[in-house]
């Protein structure tokens, strides 16, 4: 018998959004296919063409949008984590550096690979992607204003945190090693601090 402290099960279409985020994190837009999603899901191509009448792309929108959440939540916590944005982004990447190495480097940015499979081919995508590294973006300009930093250098350093954290991962999980991401995280700290 089912109890109240259970969580329910994951409904259908959040199964096929999930199991789509995480294959085309890991393999990208090209090497991930219908067929393995739903399997991948445990739901039938039906079910799946229910959800997303539009097919591959309009499921790869939805997943992006699932990993931009799951992203804006890990770098909410983690600048949340200290109250110096300089210490924040060093724990940022030691979050990041925690997350990739748990699955044995294979798991980077949820958003990237999927929207550099899709680049000059797919604008619904490359819009959501836009929009996940915007928000992204926006997280780090308020804890940089928030410091008092000013507007404009907040904004210029928010676009130079979220690039450099995104091309420190994909070092990071070539690499398989940690030390992009625990450098980059040292290095921001270090440039957020000359402007303080």
């Amino acid at each position: 018998m089912k109890t109240t402290s259970e969580k329910p099960a994951l409904d259908t279409r959040e199964r096929i959004v999930r199991a789509a985020s995480r294959l085309m994190q890991r393999q990208g837009y090209d090497g991930t296919g219908i067929k393995q999603i739903s399997q991948e899901a445990e739901a039938t191509l039906g079910s799946l063409y229910h959800f997303f009448p539009g097919g591959k792309q309009e499921l790869a929108v939805a997943a992006i949008r699932h990993g931009d959440e799951e992203f804006a939540g890990l770098l909410r916590r983690a600048l949340d984590s200290e109250p110096d944005p300089a210490e924040a982004l060093v724990a940022c990447a030691r979050v990041l550096v925690e997350e990739l190495s748990a699955s044995d480097w294979i798991e980077g940015c949820p958003v990237t690979a999927t929207a550099l499979g899709t680049a000059g081919r797919a604008p619904d995508i490359q819009q959501a992607a836009a929009e996940a590294f915007a928000r992204w973006r926006e997280l780090v300009f308020a804890k940089l204003r928030g410091a008092g930093v000013g507007e404009e250098d907040a904004r210029a350093l928010a676009h130079t945190v979220i690039s450099t954290l995104e091309g420190a991962e994909l070092a990071a999980q070539v690499s398989r090693d940690a030390e992009p991401l625990r450098s980059a995280g040292e290095h921001l700290a270090r440039l957020v601090r000359s402007y303080r």
